[in-house]
């Protein structure tokens, strides 16, 4: 075939544009299919050739489908995921029903019928999408860890050898607080969890020794709601001794460990030592007396936050596919549902658990949770100004779902923070239109930025172009958010929140 010029392709490109725009579905297939074998051009790009007038106009917008799930939704799966501390879409799935009944309970939320309808209604992929931006904004942190000793006077128990124990069998770590220096004296947390529930206690030790770690599984057995059959360690000098070995034989509580240089033989507990600990504590640095006080208190609040309010995973069967293993998991529960669940877990505890967890309210816990950071965060950086502030828990309430802005709102994680801009660089351009803009938004809630931006170049012509669409489309957000915020919390703020609400309303 002979080959074309390029003045001709253009040509018949001319010719062609308006009989393009005006034939049928079927014509323009034609037509397509005879400029594409003439031209020599891929039928993709000739259909860009022949559509190149029509984009240089501005589209009227096109009819947009209703959302599902609008602002007042997503402020309120904001206000969960912060109280629930921010846990992926999965778990936060399986915990909603349970935050929302504490939040209203205790007067927290105040949900409209339709709103809690969609709320209970919205998927785990539907969370994970809706708050992508403010998980990106928030930012994520990692684990540690810690090895040592072997003994063989104590039996070993490998991973393959834990066959779905019944509450009471647990796996104890230390997690040191020395702020990666292992050099003088420092705090270290002995943990505990439950292989079948995944319970977690806590406690603070101010040095690493046999006797305090007797003193520590004393206090741990009187805060468990099951017996303890048995435990698990590492390899730990502290461990793996006399003196532990004596008292759990004395009390009938099986003692096994792992083998060294094994982590993977506990994995229950290494998995809570970051998700956990580390997550609520911290990698400084935390020595003597004061600070071993202030970490037992925050531990106390941590232990209840995760053990009703938290829900986890749990592994349910590993497959090999070749090279490939491949992991299935029980839906997300929390440790204090699962033992409810149990049937090897007696009334009594389970009518115990169902009356403290009546007691609770989960975002009285975080609150307490942030003082008890806030007060770590100061012993070790020496701050004054870091220590817990006067907020009140509907103030700590109000400002969950905006949260997120902050970035990182752990104190024993947060890295100091440059000055905020709070100035303007350049005039805004709706500033005198907004009056028009809030009327006609509050005719039609669900008018898209577009088509108020031609009703504007309609009634003010010449005087918007179109590449201010995503000032307005940040502006209309705003007022979305500030409308959903109203219909969440209304009537439930005091005077001071009241006033900073209204402060982030657009200029009028």
């Amino acid at each position: 075939m002979e080959t074309v010029s390029t003045e001709a392709k253009q040509e018949i490109v001319g010719a062609l544009r308006q009989r393009y725009e005006q034939a049928s579905k079927w014509e323009k297939g034609r037509i397509l299919t005879e400029f594409a074998s003439v031209s020599g051009y891929h039928r993709k790009y000739a259909i860009r050739l022949l559509n190149l007038r029509r984009q240089t106009k501005m589209r009227p917008p096109v009819k947009k489908s209703q959302r599902l799930y609008d602002e007042a939704v997503k402020t309120v799966l904001l206000t969960i995921w912060e109280t629930a501390d921010r846990i992926c879409g999965k778990r936060l799935k399986a915990v909603i029903p349970n935050l929302v009944g504490a939040m209203e309970k205790y007067g927290h939320l105040k949900l409209d019928a339709e709103v809690r309808k969609k709320v209970f209604a919205v998927s785990a992929a539907t969370i994970d999408r809706m708050l992508t931006l403010e998980r990106k904004s928030a930012g994520l942190r990692r684990r540690r860890r810690s090895v040592k000793k072997i003994s063989k006077e104590i039996p070993i128990k490998t991973f393959s050898d834990w066959r779905d124990p019944s509450p009471g069998y647990l796996e104890i770590d230390f997690v040191v607080h020395g702020g990666g220096s292992m050099a003088g004296e420092y705090l270290h947390s002995l943990v505990m969890t439950d292989v079948c529930s995944g319970w977690v206690e806590a406690v603070p030790l101010l040095v690493r020794e046999q006797k305090l770690v007797i003193e520590g599984l004393k206090r741990i057995r009187k805060q468990m709601p099951v017996p303890i059959l048995g435990i698990d360690s590492d390899n730990d000098g502290a461990f793996i001794n006399d003196t532990l070995a004596s008292y759990c034989k004395l009390e009938g509580i099986t003692f096994t460990r792992s083998r060294p240089h094994h982590k993977n033989d506990q994995p229950w507990i290494e998995q809570k030592n970051g998700a956990v600990i580390r997550k609520m504590v911290g990698h400084e640095r935390f020595s003597g007396i004061v600070a071993g006080q202030a970490l037992a208190q925050l531990l106390q609040v941590v232990r209840l936050y995760v053990n009703f309010f938290q829900p986890s995973f749990k592994l349910r069967e590993r497959v090999r596919e070749g090279s490939r293993v491949k992991k299935l998991y029980h839906p997300p529960a929390t440790p204090c549902d699962r033992l409810l669940a149990h049937e090897q877990v007696s009334e009594e505890v389970k009518r115990n658990l169902r009356k403290q967890h009546e007691q609770l309210d989960p975002v009285e816990l975080l609150h307490r949770i942030r003082q008890g950071q806030s007060a770590m965060a100061a012993l070790s950086t020496g701050d004054p100004s870091a220590g817990p502030n006067r907020e009140s828990l509907n103030q700590f309430l109000s400002g969950l779902p905006q949260l997120w802005q902050m970035g990182e709102v752990r104190p024993t994680h947060r890295k100091e923070q440059s000055k905020a801009r709070n100035w303007r660089t350049r005039e805004d351009p709706f500033q005198n239109v907004w009056g028009d803009l809030l009327i006609w938004l509050q005719s039609d809630p669900d008018s898209t930025a577009k088509t108020l931006l031609l009703r504007l170049n309609g009634k003010y012509p010449d005087q918007f172009t179109e590449n201010q669409l995503r000032t307005l489309q940040r502006r209309i957000g705003e007022w979305r958010q500030t409308m959903a915020r109203k219909l969440v919390f209304g009537g439930m703020e005091d005077h001071d929140d009241i006033e900073a609400f209204g402060s982030q309303i657009p200029p009028q």
